[in-house]
């Protein structure tokens, strides 16, 4: 799917709170000391810098990113933060690698008052299923499509609404676009 990011910047510039979903990007197939250690590919690195770039030049830079504690997506993010610089808070939450949505969601609703635009990085399935249960039935259908085929390395979905973070709910929120690497 191509899209069209200064289209999402434009429309990401209607809702007061963003957030940004992206999947940890590629990694190496196995590591001798488990899952959770697995590191990111020469192509994963170049494609984390690459997305960060797409998400600045989209003024979509984070004021918070909760990362998960699995070593893919710790080096994701710090790959993301050379590119934002010193302005996003990271918290880094071992919760966000169990599987399940309930971390996620906790994420979201306790983000703080001040926090603008939430990016949370982490794994699949659950950060496809996140931006389904999120989505509200007025989302453009091929990016609700999109979200339906899963994420892969690297991908994003952002998200607006008027509401904070707090007050979030399932469907109610506008899935405003879905993008990967091949995007930016």
């Amino acid at each position: 799917m191509s899209v069209n990011l200064s289209k999402v910047a434009k429309k990401a510039k209607d809702y007061p709170y963003l957030l940004v979903l992206m999947r940890h990007a590629k990694t190496e197939a196995t590591n001798k000391d488990g899952d959770e250690e697995r590191e990111l590919t020469d192509k994963g690195r170049k494609h984390s810098k690459k997305v960060a770039k797409a998400l600045k030049s989209m003024d979509l830079v984070p004021d918070l990113i909760a990362c998960s504690g699995a070593t893919r997506a710790r080096q994701t993010a710090e790959r993301l933060l050379k590119v934002f610089g010193d302005k996003p808070e990271i918290a880094y939450r071992q919760s966000l690698y169990e599987p399940g949505m309930q971390s996620y969601i906790d994420e979201i609703l306790g983000a703080p008052g001040k926090t603008r635009i939430l990016m949370i990085v982490g794994h699949e399935p659950t950060m496809s299923s996140l931006a389904q249960w999120l989505s509200s039935g007025e989302s453009k259908r091929a990016f609700l499509d999109a979200v339906k085929l899963g994420f892969s390395p690297a991908s994003v979905a952002i998200l607006g609404s008027d509401k904070p973070f707090d007050q979030w709910d399932i469907d109610s929120q506008k899935l405003i676009g879905v993008f990967s690497p091949k995007d930016c």
